[in-house]
């Protein structure tokens, strides 16, 4: 349900804060998902991603000061998971979802909700997020409606090289990458939230304590260091170019770099490679990476990369960008209680795109607003681990994944490994074997909105051309495509794209 915050405002008041926005997923996550698809207790845990629709009363002055403003915030998309399957699992009837990360299936789970509203507007029953474009055929969002992307960890890749300061109080120690981890495609289990194993880590010992969650130390750059007189320098590292390696081992007053939080992620084909030195000199920042496999290299761009791409070109992809006047851009990101660095943030979702330029009408380099909450997801690695201390048996990243759209219909799915939880390799080829957020699905249901469209009143791109395949309907979102070519061109040029014949079902 929305949920609406009453409060006393500034001159120009905030719409929400960062903790604001991680309770109400915490919350939506405990209330409205299932058990089936959430971490064992003390055994599993998982990675929590959303997207939240932020809406301001259309009515509302512009100066309120001290006046109550009313916000309206509404969780519209959500999903779990870590999982990631390899190349040689990989499918062309677009039936199987390939990457299972939090954010990847948060982000699909939205575009249900995008093309539910799409039809919602077309076919004129409800009220939607969308009202008529200035051309035929072609929607907008409206203007009093925006939408806040939340991770309870910084996203896998370039975000989550993060550098670790001498004197900091660290929540979770840095990994140590070995080939045995590697192997296991278990990305989070190297990277997410670190070695937690330490039931002497600072976490572990402040929630014994019964510290709130909030006071526990966050592990950033700046954490709490104010307090004792002590300013923290920015990391301006994301201005590095793909030469320069992270070796940021001393910061402007002296204070030395001592390690950095290290991503599982693999630099992809094409790209500089990562020195691979002890200590800080380990990654090096800014390249495009994959995400690894189960012994098997996936084709899966890490969610850093992808989620700079979405700051691009939009996150309603090409399909639904041929009934949309514009992207649908994300105005925040809003990242959980982990170890966290704002400039490694900033330079992963916008710094490395900063100087794309001559992108088609309506396309832009979003100027994100990016923020940390205090707040830590309860099923995370490193506050399941606390709790655990050191009890029996394995202690591994959940194998499912659970999508959650706000849609009358089908509104939830599990899934394992790729598939719809529970399914068989005799019911691979049955309709039941498909994710509501399977390539196949997301074009079924597109197909659907198309059909209830009537001929003479759909966009230009959609009349006058025989269009038959999934293959077909992107290429023909031409502005996008031309977007996507300027952006890989002049930023993403080793991008790995899958080959057409991925995308040649009907």
């Amino acid at each position: 349900m929305p949920v609406t915050f009453g409060r006393t405002s500034a001159p120009t008041p905030a719409m929400w804060t960062a903790d604001e926005i991680a309770q109400l997923c915490y919350e939506h996550y405990q209330i409205r998902l299932p058990k089936q698809g959430k971490p064992e207790p003390n055994r599993e845990w998982t990675l929590l991603a959303a997207v939240v629709k932020i809406q301001s009363a259309a009515d509302q002055p512009c100066d309120i000061s001290d006046k109550a403003m009313q916000v309206t915030k509404e969780v519209v998309s959500m999903g779990t998971g870590t999982k990631c399957i390899g190349q040689s699992k990989m499918r062309k009837s677009g039936d199987i979802l390939n990457d299972s990360h939090a954010e990847v299936i948060a982000r699909r789970s939205f575009l249900r909700y995008l093309l539910y509203q799409l039809q919602l507007a077309a076919t004129l029953e409800k009220d939607s997020i969308f009202i008529p474009g200035t051309h035929k055929g072609l929607w907008k969002l409206r203007p009093d409606l925006s939408f806040v992307f939340f991770s309870s960890h910084t996203p896998c890749g370039d975000g989550s090289i993060i550098p670790m300061l001498e004197f900091e109080e660290q929540p979770c120690h840095p990994v140590t990458i070995s080939s045995s981890a590697g192997d296991s495609g278990d990305l989070e289990a190297l990277e997410k939230e670190g070695n937690c194993d330490n039931t002497d880590s600072p976490v572990a010992k402040k929630m014994r304590r019964g510290t709130p969650s909030s006071l526990v130390t966050n592990g950033t750059a700046h954490c709490d260091k104010q307090e004792q007189g002590l300013v923290m320098p920015e990391v301006s590292s994301w201005n590095l170019t793909a030469q320069e390696p992270a070796t940021l081992t001393e910061m402007p007053c002296g204070i030395k770099v001592v390690d950095i939080h290290r991503t599982g992620a693999k630099c992809v084909p094409g790209e500089a490679k990562d020195p691979g030195k002890p200590g800080a000199a380990y990654h090096q920042v800014g390249l495009l990476r994959v995400k690894p496999g189960r012994g098997d290299r996936t084709c899966s761009m890490s969610c850093s990369d992808k989620m700079a791409r979405w700051n691009v070109l939009g996150c309603q992809g090409a399909l639904l960008m041929h009934f949309l006047e514009d992207p649908v851009y994300l105005s925040a990101v809003v990242i959980g209680k982990c170890p966290y660095s704002q400039e490694a943030m900033q330079r992963a979702l916008m710094g490395r795109c900063q100087n794309v330029s001559a992108l088609p009408r309506g396309f832009r380099v979003q100027e994100l607003k990016i923020q940390q909450s205090d707040l830590l997801f309860e099923q995370s690695r490193c506050a399941v681990q606390a709790k655990r201390l050191g009890g029996p048996g394995r202690f591994v990243p959940c194998g499912a994944a659970i999508s959650w759209s706000s849609v009358p219909e089908h509104p939830l799915d599990v899934t394992a490994n790729g598939f719809p939880q529970g399914t068989t390799k005799k019911g691979l080829k049955s309709l039941q074997a498909r994710s509501q957020i399977s390539k196949v699905e997301l074009f079924r249901s597109f197909q659907k909105l198309l059909g209830s469209i009537a001929e003479d009143t759909r966009p230009d791109s959609l009349r006058g051309q025989k269009l038959d395949t999934y293959q077909d309907y992107k290429e023909a979102a031409s502005a996008y495509q031309e977007a996507w070519s300027t952006l890989r061109k002049q930023a993403f040029g080793s991008w790995i794209k899958n080959p057409p014949d991925y995308h040649q079902f009907k």
